[in-house]
């Protein structure tokens, strides 16, 4: 099942994705949010998101496919060859970082760089919705049953702020408003291999990044369960789980500039358009 917000920034509405039809799913839940989570998107029937009504959302925005995410948590070096072109080495347990929650945008929304930025980068990742709560799991397979639902981000990050400006921790080039789009759409767990995913991005048109999840250093129920260790994973919690190698952080590809159009994508789940706009001043 594929679920949607559609809508202003502030005032989207619940939408499904069903036969290439979407309905306003209401009167079945007021929005994707914590609570919708962990009651799991199994409880929206196919045969009660048909009874709704049907809507076009052409010209409509899109939002971010999770409502106001309690925590997004980050995994860094996921991949050895992106650990590999950041000069860092592959890692033995998972690298952990955090964004704030109102890094969230939309899927083709326009981003605000930061002021200053100077290396603004793009990361295609594949991101995990939480469902029930995860604490304490006792393997990696149980984790399954804490996945309500996956959808495609960008990790979009200021690399002067994350590595010259630090302080010994990465997110402050990771945090500015707007740096995580997320969506088009987030497809219920029962519906999408998150093994063996292509990944790929591309600036103006031209290639960045391509590879597959199946490169994941750790995969996505080791990484739930890992970190049910040392948090509780609440409902609608969003974990990024790392991108592959091919960013402008190699120094293979410049950085993007104002007016360069950014897109990222997941085999199954969709791609995400972001122009990088002018600097706030």
């Amino acid at each position: 099942m594929e679920l949607m917000r559609v809508g202003p920034r502030g005032q989207e509405i619940p939408v499904v994705r069903l036969n290439g039809r979407h309905y306003d799913v209401r009167p079945l839940t007021s929005d994707f949010n914590a609570e919708f989570w962990a009651h799991g998107v199994n409880t929206l029937a196919q045969a009660q998101v048909a009874e709704c009504e049907e809507i076009s959302i052409d010209g409509q925005r899109i939002g971010a496919p999770v409502a106001q995410p309690g925590a997004v948590i980050c995994i860094g070096t996921n991949y050895a060859a992106h650990a590999a072109e950041a000069n860092l080495p592959t890692p033995t347990h998972p690298v952990v970082f955090l964004k704030t929650p109102n890094t969230v945008a939309g899927p083709y929304d326009e981003l605000e760089p930061p002021r200053r930025f100077s290396q603004l980068d793009w990361e295609v990742e594949l991101a995990v919705i939480i469902g029930q709560v995860a604490h304490n799991l006792d393997s990696p397979e149980q984790a399954r049953e804490h996945i309500a639902a996956y959808t495609v981000a960008n990790d979009l990050s200021e690399r002067v702020f994350q590595t010259q400006e630090s302080g010994g921790q990465w997110s402050k080039g990771k945090c500015f408003p707007g740096a995580l789009p997320l969506g088009p759409v987030a497809v219920s767990a029962d519906a999408f291999d998150p093994t063996n995913a292509r990944l790929t991005s591309h600036v103006n048109g031209e290639p960045r990044q391509d590879s597959s999840t199946a490169d994941m250093v750790f995969d996505v129920f080791h990484l739930v369960y890992d970190l049910s260790q040392y948090m509780r994973l609440e409902p609608g919690y969003v974990i990024a789980t790392g991108t592959p190698q091919g960013v402008a952080m190699s120094g293979q590809f410049p950085y993007l500039e104002s007016g360069d159009v950014v897109e990222v994508a997941i085999e199954g789940l969709g791609t995400q358009r972001t122009q990088i706009g002018i600097m706030a001043p």
